[in-house]
Protein backbone atom coordinates (compact mmCIF):
# COMPACT_ATOMS: atom_id res chain seq x y z
CA UNK A 1 0.00 0.00 0.00
CA UNK A 2 2.76 2.41 0.91
CA UNK A 3 4.38 1.78 -2.51
CA UNK A 4 1.22 2.49 -4.48
CA UNK A 5 0.93 6.24 -4.10
CA UNK A 6 4.60 6.90 -4.95
CA UNK A 7 4.10 4.71 -8.01
CA UNK A 8 1.06 6.71 -9.13
CA UNK A 9 2.87 9.95 -8.47
CA UNK A 10 5.77 8.79 -10.60
CA UNK A 11 3.46 7.77 -13.43
CA UNK A 12 1.72 11.13 -13.26
CA UNK A 13 5.04 12.99 -13.44
CA UNK A 14 6.07 10.93 -16.44
CA UNK A 15 2.82 11.68 -18.28
CA UNK A 16 2.56 15.38 -17.48
CA UNK A 17 5.17 16.46 -20.07
CA UNK A 18 3.20 14.57 -22.66
CA UNK A 19 0.01 16.29 -21.55
CA UNK A 20 1.68 19.66 -21.92
CA UNK A 21 2.51 18.61 -25.46
CA UNK A 22 0.13 16.20 -27.20
CA UNK A 23 -0.59 12.53 -26.93
CA UNK A 24 -0.55 10.71 -30.24
CA UNK A 25 -4.10 10.74 -31.60
CA UNK A 26 -6.17 10.27 -34.74
CA UNK A 27 -6.75 13.97 -35.35
CA UNK A 28 -4.80 17.20 -35.03
CA UNK A 29 -5.74 20.05 -32.73
CA UNK A 30 -7.11 23.10 -34.52
CA UNK A 31 -4.37 25.35 -33.14
CA UNK A 32 -1.77 23.23 -34.92
CA UNK A 33 -3.38 23.96 -38.30
CA UNK A 34 -3.64 27.65 -37.46
CA UNK A 35 0.02 27.76 -36.48
CA UNK A 36 1.10 26.05 -39.71
CA UNK A 37 -1.01 28.36 -41.88
CA UNK A 38 0.72 31.40 -40.39
CA UNK A 39 4.06 30.13 -41.66
CA UNK A 40 5.22 32.10 -44.69
CA UNK A 41 6.28 28.83 -46.34
CA UNK A 42 2.98 27.03 -45.73
CA UNK A 43 1.94 24.93 -48.73
CA UNK A 44 -1.78 25.47 -48.12
CA UNK A 45 -4.20 28.36 -47.67
CA UNK A 46 -6.55 28.62 -44.70
CA UNK A 47 -9.99 30.22 -44.97
CA UNK A 48 -12.50 30.74 -42.18
CA UNK A 49 -15.99 29.90 -43.43
CA UNK A 50 -18.58 32.48 -42.47
CA UNK A 51 -21.51 34.32 -44.00
CA UNK A 52 -19.30 36.85 -45.76
CA UNK A 53 -17.03 34.19 -47.27
CA UNK A 54 -19.73 31.89 -48.71
CA UNK A 55 -20.42 33.94 -51.92
CA UNK A 56 -16.69 33.99 -52.65
CA UNK A 57 -16.04 30.24 -52.42
CA UNK A 58 -19.20 29.51 -54.41
CA UNK A 59 -17.54 31.09 -57.47
CA UNK A 60 -14.36 29.04 -57.25
CA UNK A 61 -13.77 26.19 -59.76
CA UNK A 62 -15.25 22.77 -59.06
CA UNK A 63 -13.10 19.97 -57.67
CA UNK A 64 -13.35 16.20 -57.58
CA UNK A 65 -15.69 14.08 -59.66
CA UNK A 66 -18.38 16.69 -60.27
CA UNK A 67 -21.51 16.10 -62.31
CA UNK A 68 -20.76 17.76 -65.67
CA UNK A 69 -23.26 15.89 -67.85
CA UNK A 70 -26.06 17.82 -69.46
CA UNK A 71 -29.64 16.65 -69.73
CA UNK A 72 -32.45 16.91 -72.29
CA UNK A 73 -35.69 18.55 -71.23
CA UNK A 74 -39.01 16.86 -71.94
CA UNK A 75 -41.03 17.53 -75.09
CA UNK A 76 -44.15 16.19 -76.78
CA UNK A 77 -44.02 13.29 -79.20
CA UNK A 78 -46.42 11.44 -81.47
CA UNK A 79 -49.21 9.52 -79.75
CA UNK A 80 -48.43 6.46 -81.85
CA UNK A 81 -45.36 4.63 -83.08
CA UNK A 82 -43.46 5.46 -86.26
CA UNK A 83 -42.10 2.73 -88.50
CA UNK A 84 -38.31 2.46 -88.62
CA UNK A 85 -35.84 0.09 -90.34
CA UNK A 86 -35.73 -3.25 -88.53
CA UNK A 87 -39.39 -3.22 -87.50
CA UNK A 88 -41.45 -6.27 -88.44
CA UNK A 89 -44.86 -5.95 -90.05
CA UNK A 90 -47.49 -8.67 -90.22
CA UNK A 91 -49.89 -8.25 -93.16
CA UNK A 92 -53.26 -10.04 -93.28
CA UNK A 93 -55.01 -9.78 -96.65
CA UNK A 94 -58.63 -10.79 -97.26
CA UNK A 95 -60.07 -11.30 -100.72
CA UNK A 96 -63.51 -12.80 -101.39
CA UNK A 97 -62.99 -13.02 -105.14
CA UNK A 98 -63.21 -16.53 -106.61
CA UNK A 99 -60.29 -15.86 -108.93
CA UNK A 100 -58.07 -14.05 -106.43
CA UNK A 101 -54.34 -13.75 -107.08
CA UNK A 102 -53.66 -13.99 -103.35
CA UNK A 103 -56.16 -16.38 -101.78
CA UNK A 104 -57.57 -19.81 -102.56
CA UNK A 105 -61.16 -21.04 -102.71
CA UNK A 106 -60.77 -22.68 -99.30
CA UNK A 107 -58.83 -19.86 -97.63
CA UNK A 108 -60.01 -16.31 -98.19
CA UNK A 109 -57.19 -14.83 -96.10
CA UNK A 110 -53.44 -14.92 -96.57
CA UNK A 111 -50.93 -13.76 -93.97
CA UNK A 112 -47.46 -12.37 -94.56
CA UNK A 113 -45.70 -12.88 -91.22
CA UNK A 114 -42.82 -10.71 -89.91
CA UNK A 115 -42.04 -8.74 -93.03
CA UNK A 116 -38.92 -6.81 -92.01
CA UNK A 117 -38.60 -3.15 -92.93
CA UNK A 118 -35.41 -2.79 -94.95
CA UNK A 119 -32.65 -0.28 -94.24
CA UNK A 120 -34.09 2.03 -96.90
CA UNK A 121 -37.52 1.89 -95.23
CA UNK A 122 -39.28 -0.36 -97.77
CA UNK A 123 -41.09 -3.69 -97.55
CA UNK A 124 -41.85 -6.13 -100.38
CA UNK A 125 -45.43 -7.14 -101.25
CA UNK A 126 -46.21 -9.86 -103.82
CA UNK A 127 -47.60 -8.48 -107.11
CA UNK A 128 -46.92 -4.95 -105.84
CA UNK A 129 -43.19 -4.74 -105.27
CA UNK A 130 -41.34 -2.50 -102.83
CA UNK A 131 -43.39 0.04 -100.88
CA UNK A 132 -41.78 2.76 -98.73
CA UNK A 133 -43.25 2.90 -95.22
CA UNK A 134 -40.39 4.70 -93.43
CA UNK A 135 -41.55 7.32 -90.91
CA UNK A 136 -45.23 6.43 -91.25
CA UNK A 137 -47.49 5.46 -88.39
CA UNK A 138 -48.89 1.89 -88.66
CA UNK A 139 -52.29 3.27 -89.74
CA UNK A 140 -50.81 5.48 -92.46
CA UNK A 141 -48.66 2.58 -93.65
CA UNK A 142 -51.76 0.37 -93.84
CA UNK A 143 -53.55 2.96 -95.96
CA UNK A 144 -50.60 3.25 -98.33
CA UNK A 145 -50.27 -0.52 -98.71
CA UNK A 146 -54.05 -0.83 -99.19
CA UNK A 147 -53.93 1.71 -102.03
CA UNK A 148 -51.04 -0.08 -103.71
CA UNK A 149 -52.78 -3.43 -103.33
CA UNK A 150 -56.10 -2.23 -104.78
CA UNK A 151 -54.40 -1.39 -108.06
CA UNK A 152 -53.73 -5.13 -108.46
CA UNK A 153 -56.53 -6.76 -106.46
CA UNK A 154 -59.42 -4.26 -106.18
CA UNK A 155 -61.46 -6.40 -103.79
CA UNK A 156 -58.63 -7.01 -101.29
CA UNK A 157 -58.69 -5.71 -97.72
CA UNK A 158 -55.50 -5.36 -95.66
CA UNK A 159 -54.77 -5.38 -91.93
CA UNK A 160 -51.35 -4.43 -90.53
CA UNK A 161 -49.70 -5.22 -87.17
CA UNK A 162 -46.30 -3.95 -86.12
CA UNK A 163 -43.57 -5.41 -83.90
CA UNK A 164 -40.91 -2.87 -82.91
CA UNK A 165 -37.35 -3.56 -83.97
CA UNK A 166 -34.08 -2.19 -82.59
CA UNK A 167 -34.71 1.33 -83.89
CA UNK A 168 -38.02 1.43 -82.03
CA UNK A 169 -36.74 -0.15 -78.81
CA UNK A 170 -34.63 1.06 -75.91
CA UNK A 171 -32.30 -0.74 -73.51
CA UNK A 172 -32.68 -0.48 -69.75
CA UNK A 173 -29.29 -1.77 -68.69
CA UNK A 174 -28.97 -1.62 -64.90
CA UNK A 175 -30.26 -0.41 -61.57
CA UNK A 176 -33.83 -1.76 -61.90
CA UNK A 177 -35.66 -4.95 -61.01
CA UNK A 178 -35.99 -6.16 -64.64
CA UNK A 179 -33.33 -4.83 -67.02
CA UNK A 180 -33.73 -5.62 -70.69
CA UNK A 181 -34.77 -4.33 -74.10
CA UNK A 182 -38.19 -2.69 -74.21
CA UNK A 183 -40.20 -1.75 -77.31
CA UNK A 184 -41.44 1.84 -77.42
CA UNK A 185 -45.26 1.81 -77.42
CA UNK A 186 -45.35 5.33 -78.88
CA UNK A 187 -43.30 8.47 -79.35
CA UNK A 188 -44.33 9.78 -75.92
CA UNK A 189 -42.29 7.08 -74.18
CA UNK A 190 -40.21 8.78 -71.47
CA UNK A 191 -37.38 7.85 -69.12
CA UNK A 192 -39.71 7.44 -66.15
CA UNK A 193 -42.03 5.28 -68.24
CA UNK A 194 -39.12 3.01 -69.12
CA UNK A 195 -37.99 2.74 -65.48
CA UNK A 196 -41.55 1.87 -64.49
CA UNK A 197 -41.68 -0.90 -67.10
CA UNK A 198 -38.40 -2.20 -65.67
CA UNK A 199 -39.96 -2.69 -62.24
CA UNK A 200 -38.65 0.46 -60.56
CA UNK A 201 -35.28 1.48 -59.18
CA UNK A 202 -33.37 -0.82 -56.85
CA UNK A 203 -33.80 0.25 -53.22
CA UNK A 204 -30.15 -0.56 -52.49
CA UNK A 205 -28.83 2.32 -54.63
CA UNK A 206 -27.64 5.39 -52.75
CA UNK A 207 -28.77 8.63 -54.46
CA UNK A 208 -29.37 6.84 -57.80
CA UNK A 209 -28.20 8.58 -60.96
CA UNK A 210 -29.59 8.20 -64.48
CA UNK A 211 -27.31 7.97 -67.51
CA UNK A 212 -28.79 8.20 -71.00
CA UNK A 213 -26.55 7.08 -73.87
CA UNK A 214 -27.75 8.35 -77.24
CA UNK A 215 -25.43 7.74 -80.15
CA UNK A 216 -22.03 9.10 -79.13
CA UNK A 217 -23.41 11.38 -76.40
CA UNK A 218 -23.98 10.73 -72.68
CA UNK A 219 -26.52 12.68 -70.64
CA UNK A 220 -26.99 12.51 -66.89
CA UNK A 221 -29.22 13.58 -64.03
CA UNK A 222 -30.29 12.22 -60.66
CA UNK A 223 -33.51 10.39 -59.93
CA UNK A 224 -34.25 12.95 -57.22
CA UNK A 225 -33.97 15.84 -59.70
CA UNK A 226 -36.12 13.96 -62.20
CA UNK A 227 -38.88 13.28 -59.68
CA UNK A 228 -38.94 16.89 -58.49
CA UNK A 229 -39.05 18.41 -61.97
CA UNK A 230 -41.37 16.78 -64.56
CA UNK A 231 -39.74 18.92 -67.26
CA UNK A 232 -36.69 16.65 -66.99
CA UNK A 233 -38.64 13.50 -67.91
CA UNK A 234 -37.21 13.45 -71.41
CA UNK A 235 -38.61 11.43 -74.31
CA UNK A 236 -36.66 8.44 -75.49
CA UNK A 237 -35.58 7.62 -79.03
CA UNK A 238 -35.11 4.23 -80.58
CA UNK A 239 -31.68 2.82 -79.75
CA UNK A 240 -31.28 4.77 -76.51
CA UNK A 241 -29.61 3.03 -73.59
CA UNK A 242 -30.48 3.96 -70.01
CA UNK A 243 -28.38 3.11 -66.95
CA UNK A 244 -29.40 3.66 -63.32
CA UNK A 245 -26.41 3.58 -60.99
CA UNK A 246 -25.36 4.64 -57.53
CA UNK A 247 -23.81 8.07 -57.04
CA UNK A 248 -20.03 7.58 -57.32
CA UNK A 249 -19.10 10.82 -55.54
CA UNK A 250 -17.74 10.55 -52.02
CA UNK A 251 -16.06 12.44 -49.19
CA UNK A 252 -13.83 11.22 -46.37
CA UNK A 253 -14.23 11.75 -42.63
CA UNK A 254 -11.31 11.65 -40.21
CA UNK A 255 -10.37 12.53 -36.66
CA UNK A 256 -12.77 12.95 -33.77
CA UNK A 257 -15.87 12.08 -35.78
CA UNK A 258 -18.27 9.31 -34.93
CA UNK A 259 -17.01 7.30 -37.90
CA UNK A 260 -13.81 7.58 -39.92
CA UNK A 261 -14.75 6.29 -43.34
CA UNK A 262 -15.45 6.93 -47.02
CA UNK A 263 -19.01 8.19 -47.44
CA UNK A 264 -21.01 8.13 -50.67
CA UNK A 265 -23.02 11.29 -51.38
CA UNK A 266 -26.58 10.63 -50.22
CA UNK A 267 -28.03 13.57 -52.19
CA UNK A 268 -27.08 15.85 -55.06
CA UNK A 269 -25.74 18.68 -52.89
CA UNK A 270 -23.97 17.93 -49.62
CA UNK A 271 -23.32 20.62 -47.01
CA UNK A 272 -20.72 20.54 -44.25
CA UNK A 273 -23.52 19.94 -41.75
CA UNK A 274 -24.79 17.03 -43.86
CA UNK A 275 -21.29 15.58 -43.92
CA UNK A 276 -20.99 15.75 -40.15
CA UNK A 277 -24.35 14.07 -39.73
CA UNK A 278 -23.41 11.24 -42.09
CA UNK A 279 -20.03 10.72 -40.40
CA UNK A 280 -21.62 10.43 -36.95
CA UNK A 281 -21.07 13.94 -35.60
CA UNK A 282 -18.42 14.92 -33.05
CA UNK A 283 -17.10 12.51 -30.46
CA UNK A 284 -18.19 13.67 -27.01
CA UNK A 285 -15.32 14.85 -24.82
CA UNK A 286 -12.77 14.54 -27.61
CA UNK A 287 -13.73 16.79 -30.54
CA UNK A 288 -13.32 20.54 -30.76
CA UNK A 289 -16.51 22.01 -32.32
CA UNK A 290 -14.58 25.20 -33.01
CA UNK A 291 -12.23 23.30 -35.29
CA UNK A 292 -14.15 21.51 -38.03
CA UNK A 293 -11.80 21.43 -41.02
CA UNK A 294 -12.47 20.64 -44.67
CA UNK A 295 -9.39 19.85 -46.76
CA UNK A 296 -9.68 20.32 -50.50
CA UNK A 297 -7.25 20.26 -53.42
CA UNK A 298 -7.80 22.41 -56.52
CA UNK A 299 -6.19 22.03 -59.92
CA UNK A 300 -3.40 24.34 -61.07
CA UNK A 301 -5.92 26.11 -63.30
CA UNK A 302 -7.81 27.33 -60.24
CA UNK A 303 -4.88 29.53 -59.18
CA UNK A 304 -4.05 30.81 -62.67
CA UNK A 305 -4.06 34.58 -63.29
CA UNK A 306 -7.52 35.95 -64.03
CA UNK A 307 -9.32 32.99 -62.42
CA UNK A 308 -11.45 33.47 -59.32
CA UNK A 309 -10.04 30.90 -56.99
CA UNK A 310 -7.97 30.24 -53.86
CA UNK A 311 -4.45 31.49 -53.20
CA UNK A 312 -3.01 27.98 -53.35
CA UNK A 313 -4.13 24.65 -54.75
CA UNK A 314 -4.26 23.08 -51.28
CA UNK A 315 -6.93 24.68 -49.16
CA UNK A 316 -8.14 24.18 -45.59
CA UNK A 317 -11.58 25.56 -44.69
CA UNK A 318 -12.23 26.12 -40.98
CA UNK A 319 -15.74 26.15 -39.47
CA UNK A 320 -16.67 27.14 -35.93
CA UNK A 321 -19.82 25.30 -34.92
CA UNK A 322 -20.07 27.01 -31.54
CA UNK A 323 -21.44 30.22 -33.08
CA UNK A 324 -24.75 30.91 -34.81
CA UNK A 325 -22.96 32.23 -37.89
CA UNK A 326 -20.81 29.11 -38.01
CA UNK A 327 -23.80 26.81 -37.77
CA UNK A 328 -25.72 28.61 -40.51
CA UNK A 329 -22.60 28.74 -42.69
CA UNK A 330 -22.01 25.01 -42.23
CA UNK A 331 -25.49 24.36 -43.62
CA UNK A 332 -24.67 26.37 -46.74
CA UNK A 333 -21.01 25.44 -47.31
CA UNK A 334 -20.95 22.80 -50.04
CA UNK A 335 -18.80 19.70 -49.72
CA UNK A 336 -17.10 18.73 -52.99
CA UNK A 337 -16.38 15.15 -54.07
CA UNK A 338 -13.06 14.00 -52.65
CA UNK A 339 -13.08 16.47 -49.72
CA UNK A 340 -11.58 15.36 -46.41
CA UNK A 341 -13.67 16.41 -43.39
CA UNK A 342 -11.68 16.47 -40.14
CA UNK A 343 -13.04 16.95 -36.65
CA UNK A 344 -10.06 18.26 -34.67
CA UNK A 345 -9.36 17.33 -31.07
CA UNK A 346 -10.24 19.59 -28.17
CA UNK A 347 -7.30 21.43 -26.54
CA UNK A 348 -8.31 20.03 -23.13
CA UNK A 349 -8.52 16.49 -24.46
CA UNK A 350 -4.92 15.68 -23.47
CA UNK A 351 -5.48 16.63 -19.83
CA UNK A 352 -8.63 14.51 -19.81
CA UNK A 353 -6.63 11.62 -21.26
CA UNK A 354 -4.09 11.85 -18.43
CA UNK A 355 -6.90 12.01 -15.89
CA UNK A 356 -8.48 8.91 -17.40
CA UNK A 357 -5.19 7.02 -17.30
CA UNK A 358 -4.69 7.83 -13.61
CA UNK A 359 -8.30 6.94 -12.94
CA UNK A 360 -7.79 3.58 -14.64
CA UNK A 361 -4.81 2.92 -12.38
CA UNK A 362 -6.95 3.49 -9.32
CA UNK A 363 -9.63 1.24 -10.78
CA UNK A 364 -7.22 -1.63 -11.46
CA UNK A 365 -5.65 -1.52 -8.05
CA UNK A 366 -9.03 -1.17 -6.32
CA UNK A 367 -10.30 -4.27 -8.13
CA UNK A 368 -7.20 -6.13 -7.03
CA UNK A 369 -7.85 -5.17 -3.38
CA UNK A 370 -4.70 -3.11 -3.13
CA UNK A 371 -6.49 0.09 -2.00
Amino acid sequence: MRYLFPLLAAVSLLLLPVACGRLPGGAPASEEILKQSADANADFALYAVNRAFLPTVAQWPATGKQERLGWINASNGAKTQIIQPGDKLTLRIWDSSDNSLLTSVEEKMVQLQDVRVAANGTIFMPYVGNVNVLGLTPELARERLQTELESIVPSAQLQLDMAEGRNNSVDLVSGVANPGTYPMPNRNFSVMGLISMGGGISASLNNPQIRLVRGQSIYGTSVDALLNDPRRDTLLRGGDRVFVEEDERYFLSFGATGKEDLHIFSKDEMSAMDAMSISGGFQDGRADPQGLLVLREYTDGAVAPGVRGPRQTRVVFSLDLTSADGLFSARQFQINPGDLVIATESPINDALTISNIIGNFFGVFSSAGLL
